[in-house]
């Protein structure tokens, strides 16, 4: 039986839960969450934008099609940064199960969401992430977050105090999703012909993490933001839509592009962990969620990056004379901490790892 340990990777500032908040008859916005300097969507024909690729997973990891998928893959990070994976292999009984039980879980009365709040200088819990001071700026939307493997990674204090059903789904789909994040990352190896081994060596038995988002509606849409643009800082995101408001935005040549998630597809993008990995080959792209008047936007993101205690940077094989090394290597565990301990801001704490 694997020993439990306690990650202590970080923390952020208890923050008030937005949904209780939302739940009043508000006219006008707390200050506190206006957000002045964010970009107004811009008012153009959506239909007329570019949408982000389709990999279909099957095609891409058997049969005729694969090396026609494999090309498409390697197009879509390099161009895009973010994709839409059909044909996974999880189960839709799974897939349905989990956004249930999420949704039931965010349905719970706040006297018993407390035993779940995020304690001051903890990242797990219900909260926000990246809030640092007092007068920061916040988010509207609350979030679920905890570690989820390896399993003794997993705090055992919060995980089995959650309810028995949210438990076992989270567990079944912590699993099915690493299993996809590995033969993604595999097939990028693959695409850049950078040696497997490395990508197996950082990735296999990796850290993993999810991140529950609930996202109000509100009054003032254009006034705040569900999530600020960023890039994620991990290896691979894989995102789940939870039910069927819109909401994520791309930034796509200077344009904010929504994305429309296909049903029971994933939306998957590159972190900045992998553009280390990758040498700048596959970029990270920013993103956001915007807020909508009228009705709430669930989602589940999960992160996948390397093992904590190993050194990271950009992958041996892709380093030639003609394309030298663009970031630092650093262990995983104090790159974490690193960013934990900022704002949540653009993509500027990757800025931080070049050389």
């Amino acid at each position: 039986m694997e020993t439990q340990v306690e990650t202590r990777l970080g923390g952020s500032l208890p923050v008030p839960c937005v949904q209780e908040l939302a739940k009043e008859p508000l006219i006008t916005v707390p200050p506190r969450y206006i957000c002045a300097d964010q970009e107004p969507p811009h008012p153009v024909n959506t239909t007329l934008l570019p949408q982000i690729p389709i990999i279909d997973m099957q095609r891409l990891l058997s049969g005729e099609a694969m090396d026609y998928e494999l090309d498409k893959l390697h197009c879509a990070c390099k161009e895009w940064g973010f994709f839409q994976v059909i044909n996974h292999e999880l189960s839709t009984s799974l897939i349905e199960k989990v956004k249930h039980e999420m949704q039931e879980f965010f349905k719970l009365p706040m006297e018993e969401k407390q035993k779940y709040w995020q304690l001051p200088g903890d990242l797990e819990g219900f909260g926000q992430a990246f809030v640092v001071s007092d007068e920061q700026k916040l988010d509207w939307g609350d979030l679920f977050f905890i570690f989820t493997l390896p399993v003794h990674m997993r705090k055992s204090s919060l995980f089995s105090s959650l309810p028995e059903s949210f438990r076992e789904a989270i567990h079944s789909y912590s699993i099915a999703v690493r299993d996809v994040a590995m033969k993604i990352l595999e097939s990028m190896a693959k695409a850049l012909k950078m040696e497997m081994s490395y990508m197996r060596e950082l990735f296999e038995e990796g850290h993993q993490s999810m991140r529950m988002n609930y996202y109000p509606p509100c009054p003032q849409p254009e006034k705040v933001i569900g999530l600020r643009p960023h890039s994620d800082a991990v290896g691979l995101t894989i995102l789940l839509q939870v039910n069927e408001m819109e909401g994520l935005q791309v930034r796509k040549d200077g344009v904010w592009v929504p994305i429309n998630p296909l049903p029971n597809a994933f939306v998957v993008n590159i972190g900045d962990i992998l553009e280390m990995v990758t040498n700048g080959a596959y970029r990270s792209i920013e993103h956001r969620a915007t807020i909508n008047p009228v009705k709430e936007r669930l989602s589940i993101a999960t992160f996948y990056s390397p093992k904590l205690d190993v050194e990271m940077g950009p992958a041996p094989s892709l380093i030639i004379p003609q394309n030298p090394a663009l970031f630092k290597r650093i262990i995983t565990g104090d790159y974490f901490k690193g960013l934990f301990a900022r704002e949540l801001h653009g993509k500027s704490y990757l800025d931080a790892m070049r050389i």
